[in-house]
């Protein structure tokens, strides 16, 4: 299991929103490097970026970010947040991004999604986001009327190799992951499993390996101090 520590960016900052609430958001530094290196510091080889303004309006102004980040690290980085065009596809992986998340686009344009699939494979991964059951898009702010176990059903016809999954309602609250949900996604994909939201304490993040998935994502935890990483990389395998 690898262990994906995460950076949301707003506004070039790193920031934690609580439950996918953009009026909720906290901002714990105005240095993402210098988190990134905090990462790599504690052995960390992989994590996970979302551009919260992307996600929100498809705009990716947190680029210039991104990119001194990449530049700057070889971490391998995933990377999500309003990724809806080609154009916004390949300039990330162009920049060296190693892989980039669709989610709104792997929704509302399945043809973008298949096309990306076919050129770059395993650099492409989709983020399913649930809220009771269904799928969520826009920065998890609007319903896409498409259930959970249908949405897989098509992301398993198309190959899709890696899914990034979050309970919206857990996200940021500090009390717990869905370990049902991941149960669950475990018996409707053959893809790899990267769980997201609720990961507050060591106990969680070990259901989280037992479960034998591919990845486990940190996010508020371990800017309040609740996880850290030296302790959670015992759980990478």
């Amino acid at each position: 299991m690898y262990i994906f520590p995460a950076i949301d960016l707003y506004d070039s900052k790193a920031v934690r929103l609580f439950k996918g609430d953009y009026e909720k958001m906290t901002v714990y530094s105005d240095r993402p490097l210098e988190i990134v290196r905090d990462f790599e510091k504690n052995g960390i080889s992989h994590m996970h970026m979302v551009d919260l303004e992307g996600a929100k309006s498809g705009d990716n102004k947190n680029f210039k970010m991104v990119e001194k980040i990449r530049e700057n690290s070889d971490i391998f980085i995933q990377l999500g947040g309003g990724i809806r065009t080609m154009d916004q596809a390949e300039r990330y992986l162009d920049l060296g991004i190693n892989r980039i998340i669709l989610g709104t686009a792997a929704i509302e344009d399945e043809k973008l999604l298949e096309k990306l699939l076919e050129k770059y494979e395993e650099r492409i991964a989709v983020g399913v986001d649930v809220m009771e059951g269904m799928v969520k898009t826009h920065g998890w702010r609007k319903s896409s009327g498409v259930r959970l176990k249908d949405f897989c059903e098509r992301l398993r016809a198309l190959h899709v190799r890696t899914i990034i999954a979050t309970d919206i309602s857990k996200d940021g609250a500090m009390r717990g992951t869905n370990i049902a949900l991941y149960e669950r996604l475990k018996e409707l994909t053959e893809a790899d499993l990267i769980a997201s939201g609720g990961i507050h304490n060591i106990e969680e993040l070990k259901k989280i390996y037992d479960l034998d998935l591919y990845g486990a994502i940190i996010g508020k935890a371990y800017y309040t101090g609740d996880i850290k990483l030296s302790e959670a990389v015992q759980y990478e395998k």
